[in-house]
């Protein structure tokens, strides 16, 4: 099983280019989606950090209240700590799961995990064959990720804050992906390196 790890900042397009890998019939698994299904209404995880955290953090339905949890979290590193220790092994281990049944149902050449924490992760490091970064300027990460969702300025600053540097991502990236252009120049750029990795999975075999 080929594994390929996208990442990158938050608003830097990842998003974006793992769509654009499903639309050229790689299968992905998004650990973003994966976190958001785990902590379904009376689920294990959500039980999990409701006990950890209090119920102050869910509303009135019983969901998580998630950005009220993001907030608490991003201003005390020992709570998003102890946050991660909950969430970080549960999805990993639906990742792995996910990509066993994907490969037993289409036995593709490989598989994309779209793994944000990607470098900050050794379990996701040692999953991975090659790990790609989408980058792009951190004026531009700000801005997008403003545009994209309900973040102010500061909730962006202190995602990225909490992420490693752009610089390490750049320098422990296998394979990078600028994407200060449109959305078609990055769209043509997936193509091309999908060739790439098409390529590599046929020689490895």
């Amino acid at each position: 099983m080929f594994i390929v790890g996208l990442t990158g900042g938050i608003g830097s397009g990842k998003s974006i280019a793992s769509m654009e890998f499903s639309q050229l019939g790689v299968p992905v698994v998004d650990t973003d989606i994966i976190a958001h299904q785990l902590t379904a209404v009376n689920s294990p995880v959500l039980n999990e950090i409701t006990h950890a955290f209090g119920a102050d953090f869910l509303n009135a339905d019983g969901s998580l209240n998630r950005a009220k949890l993001r907030t608490h979290v991003f201003k005390d590193q020992a709570q998003r700590i102890k946050l991660e220790s909950i969430m970080h092994p549960a999805i990993y281990n639906a990742a792995v799961l996910a990509l066993d049944k994907n490969q037993a149902q289409f036995n593709p050449l490989y598989q994309l995990v779209v793994a944000p924490l990607l470098f900050e992760s050794k379990r996701f490091q040692s999953l991975v064959n090659i790990s790609l970064l989408i980058d792009c300027d951190e004026a531009q990460q700000v801005a997008r990720a403003i545009s994209r969702s309900n973040l102010t300025e500061t909730e962006v600053k202190a995602f990225m804050a909490a992420q490693t540097s752009r610089a390490n991502r750049r320098l422990w990236a296998d394979e990078i992906i600028e994407n200060n252009g449109t959305i078609e120049e990055l769209k043509k750029k997936i193509r091309q390196i999908h060739k790439k990795f098409i390529n590599t999975c046929i020689v490895s075999k």
